[in-house]
């Protein structure tokens, strides 16, 4: 059962009971002995010495709602006549639509939107290819790509039931950034497959988002349709978490006083993101970097429970050849990054790191160690968590990403990009107001995406993959 109630397991109920004084405060006490957080209390009606009031409350998992939902259904003098999941409300009919941005209300219109006056458009784009950028949405969209198979912290649950992570995607493309993104759900788990669809598809888009394709064939995806598409190819798993984690590390060693080329960081968890997040950190200057999976460090000449990413993670880490868990190599590190599981980080873990001790715990929903266990023995803590100080959150990245990338039409989105973007962000919190609770911005700070798409196109101009100098 989860920790605190939150909103992601909120109901609305509706109840019924006799217009007398204190019946609302006795309902509300049960509420509130169970557990139940009170969002708000709304009058439907009154009338005959009855009262019908909707009362939003906040949750900490399903078991919990069911508890609460049987325990008002059994009170005496009140009657649930309704109950409804906020959640599951928002989601009905889907998340987003396709919006036409030229109305059709004459034959005139008809006539210029579809045939005939379509067809003089589509000669143009024959005859000047590069012109579908701007007579078509190719220069504003981006397909959002999934197979299923990494999905959130829930795993293989298949494309079908990926596609609302998919709708949320494409929702917060659209609210940040201004991005038109669209979902698509392939169903195949097939590398050769997957990668063949979408080369076949890219036409109508100005990019592509991977999302939620779980490791090793997620690197060899991304990397067989950057080799074949003239588009930017990026994993949001990978890259979108190595630059929001980047970020705030950045602000966290200007708080500490310590150099990149200084540290001994300690990562938990190399799968795709613990992969992206090590190499953007080497970029960054770390040299003194070790890897931990469920076998323990990774090291050169490690055999067992291997793959070609981690016989990449051993032959360029762990310069002192570490062995053993996590709790034996943690000794002396100045940063944990976790990417892995609840729980795996200890307090006397924590106590074998160095002084002012950094920790981004991002295991979602459960970080490696809760920041109340923590926070008495680190300097900073960090989790991928909204009810915490310092959520990393890949939202302040992929949208200002694309839309940088987007603007210049880029063909690729680099290295000196991604780099880019992080420093954008960490930038967007000026020195002055730097803190342990205040190392990177919020998802809402609306500075961060203006910010973050400038430093890209920046990058894009200055590294040689952009077909645009300005935007437009």
């Amino acid at each position: 059962m989860g920790d605190t109630p939150n909103v992601s397991h909120s109901l609305t109920l509706r109840v019924q009971f006799k217009n007398d004084s204190g019946m609302l405060g006795r309902l509300a006490s049960n509420i509130g002995r169970l557990g139940g957080d009170i969002g708000s209390v709304d009058l439907v009606s009154v009338g005959d010495g009855i009262m019908v009031r909707d009362l939003t409350i906040n949750c900490r998992d399903d078991g919990h709602a069911t508890e609460l939902l049987n325990d008002i259904r059994a009170l005496d003098d009140f009657t649930l006549l309704h109950h409804s999941d906020r959640t599951f409300l928002l989601h009905l009919g889907g998340k987003i639509e396709v919006v036409s941005r030229s109305p059709i209300r004459t034959r005139d219109d008809l006539s210029m939107v579809y045939t005939p006056g379509v067809a003089r458009v589509c000669m143009a784009i024959h005859e000047h290819p590069e012109d579908a950028y701007s007579l078509t949405i190719k220069k504003n969209t981006v397909a959002v790509i999934t197979d299923g198979t990494a999905v959130l912290g829930l795993g293989d649950i298949g494309p079908a039931a990926a596609m609302p992570v998919m709708e949320g995607k494409c929702a917060l493309f659209k609210e940040f950034a201004g991005v038109d993104a669209f979902p698509l759900a392939l169903d195949t788990t097939d590398t050769a497959a997957i990668v063949d669809t979408v080369s076949h598809l890219a036409t109508a888009f100005g990019g592509i988002n991977l999302e939620d394709i779980a490791a090793p064939r997620c690197f060899e995806i991304e990397e067989q349709l950057q080799a074949r598409l003239d588009i930017p190819v990026f994993h949001d798993d990978q890259h979108g978490t190595a630059i929001v984690t980047l970020a705030p590390l950045i602000n966290a060693l200007r708080l500490v006083g310590k150099e990149p080329g200084d540290l001994k960081v300690v990562f938990n968890g190399v799968g795709a993101a613990g992969v992206a997040v090590s190499k953007i950190f080497m970029d960054y200057g770390i040299t003194n970097l070790i890897g931990c999976d469920r076998s323990g460090a990774i090291y050169p000449g490690r055999s067992g429970h291997m793959n070609f990413m981690k016989q990449w993670y051993a032959d360029h880490t762990n310069p002192n050849d570490e062995r053993g868990s996590l709790a034996d190599v943690i000794d002396g590190a100045d940063v944990f990054i976790g990417l892995s599981a609840p729980g795996v980080l200890t307090v006397p873990m924590l106590k074998k790191m160095n002084r002012d001790a950094i920790v981004f715990a991002m295991a979602n929903p459960t970080p490696e160690i809760m920041p109340e266990e923590a926070t008495p023995h680190v300097r900073i803590m960090a989790t991928g968590r909204s009810d915490y100080p310092n959520q990393v959150n890949n939202v302040l990245a992929f949208p200002g990403v694309f839309r940088g990338a987007l603007d210049v039409r880029a063909t690729t989105i680099n290295d000196e990009m991604k780099r880019a973007a992080a420093y954008a962000i960490a930038g967007v919190i000026p020195a002055d107001e730097l803190h342990e609770d205040y190392i990177i911005p919020s998802v809402f700070n609306k500075a961060v995406v203006e910010a973050v798409a400038k430093a890209v196109a920046k990058a894009a101009r200055a590294s040689g993959v952009a077909r645009r100098e300005t935007k437009g």
